[in-house]
């Protein structure tokens, strides 16, 4: 098993290969056929037998493990996470500017503390859809150079600002990157000039900003992970590493290793897109999208409509996102008897509205587990009379009713362009995470 240290620096490696949730899922797919999974088109008909599959859809993944012992009604034991993360997204014609400054129109992408992007240096990624002699294609692009900087407004402009800072997201968050004259059609052409193509091939893109700032342990004996987007790129890669190394270590009954008796369950893996926008869209986690990729592989089998029912309803899923750690400046927001420590291990949510899908059953099963793996875990609950955010937990567990339990790792100024949680932490929840896949 990796240290505590190797696997904070890995997450951090994934992290800064992941500036938008595009990159993320190519990231996820390169780990993932590293460790023996083979990428299936939706399209295409799926293979029967046992074996390591991954599909991708955008900004979302699914990748499973068929063991030998696997039945068309198996169950599933499913971790779920997703890729996007608050941001500010290019507007399809964002040209603009004044005062002998170029800017780019962007909107508002999720929740983000909009204080927080200001005076960054920030870099673009995405993924644009070319024209091409066989028809549009989708290239991911990153420009990993500071070409874009919100600045904030001098503080003898705005004595107020010592009261609060106060931001208009249509005025006051618009980067600038260039001197002269608003020119119409200029990011088009630059976009085709970093892909290396003809100026009027860019037909249409997704793009967002980022923070160029890579992540780094910090404290003063490196307690910490420092770094953009962990809400959530820090629970799917804790999702991508259990997999993997569930495959690379044959408990999932893969490559037969003498004595070591096969599992029955599929082990699985969902990355899903959009979950700061409510998650309804194609392949977010308030759609067909997983449901789809799930019944698909009990039809591979050899299944029907009944066998995936039974299967979904036998089945377990862990809904992993980022929780709230007890903020030490502002300890009276939390709940009391509840205080979330860094560093301190995985956090179980629990909502009695049902914010979180958590049940004592669905709970009792993630603390087998990091029982099993030897991890200590904390308990999130809201203050009384403050609802709080939510998750793909509820949703999936609604949408497919699959038993679920929501738990995260910890971390300080959620939806900041820079986020803090514990180093510890990382290598906690990769080892409960096994343990689940692989229960004793």
């Amino acid at each position: 098993m990796s240290s505590t240290r190797e696997t904070a620096l890995d997450l951090i490696s994934f992290i800064d290969a992941s500036p938008s949730p595009y990159h993320a899922t190519a990231e996820a797919l390169r780990r993932l056929t590293k460790a023996g999974f083979t990428e299936l088109a939706q399209a295409d008909p799926w293979p029967s037998g046992r074996g390591r599959y991954v599909v991708v859809d955008g900004g979302s993944l699914f990748a499973w493990i068929v063991p030998e012992g696997a039945t068309a009604g198996s169950p599933f034991r499913l971790l779920g996470a997703h890729t996007d993360s608050p941001t500010l997204r290019v507007k399809p014609r964002p040209d603009t500017g004044r005062a002998g400054v170029r800017q780019l129109g962007v909107e508002v992408y999720g929740g983000p503390l909009l204080n927080s992007w200001l005076d960054r240096d920030l870099g673009l990624a995405g993924r644009v859809v070319v024209r091409t002699p066989e028809g549009p294609r989708v290239r991911l692009v990153r420009v990993h150079r500071p070409v874009l900087r919100v600045p904030q407004l001098a503080i003898h402009l705005d004595p107020g600002v010592r009261e609060g800072l106060k931001l208009d997201a249509q005025q006051h968050v618009v980067p600038i990157w260039s001197l002269g004259a608003p020119d119409p059609g200029g990011f088009a052409r630059f976009l085709a000039a970093e892909l290396d193509l003809p100026p009027g091939d860019v037909l249409s893109h997704d793009v967002v900003t980022y923070d160029l700032t890579g992540g780094t342990l910090a404290g003063a004996d490196e307690e910490f992970v420092s770094a953009g987007r962990q809400d959530d790129l820090v629970c799917s890669h804790a999702s991508v590493t259990a997999l993997c190394d569930v495959a690379g270590g044959d408990v999932a009954g893969i490559s037969g290793v003498p004595g070591r008796p096969a599992t029955e369950h599929v082990s699985a893996v969902v990355l899903f897109d959009n979950e700061e926008i409510g998650s309804q869209s194609a392949t977010g986690a308030r759609g067909a999208w997983l449901g789809r990729q799930m019944e698909r592989s009990v039809l591979a089998r050899g299944g029907g409509r009944d066998d995936f029912l039974r299967s979904v309803a036998s089945s377990l899923h862990v809904s992993a996102d980022m929780g709230h750690a007890t903020h030490p400046n502002y300890a009276e927001r939390h709940e009391p008897e509840h205080w979330i420590t860094l560093g301190g291990g995985p956090v179980v949510k629990v909502s009695a509205n049902v914010s979180y899908a958590s049940t004592a059953p669905t709970q009792a099963a993630f603390l087998l587990a990091a029982e099993q793996a030897g991890v200590p875990v904390q308990y999130f609950v809201n203050r009384s009379g403050v609802r709080g955010g939510s998750t793909i937990g509820p949703i999936v567990a609604a949408g497919l009713a699959i038993p679920t339990v929501d738990v995260g790792n910890p971390t300080l100024a959620m939806h900041s362009a820079r986020e803090l949680s514990g180093t510890a932490d990382g290598a906690m929840m990769v080892a409960a995470m096994k343990a689940f896949l692989a229960p004793a």
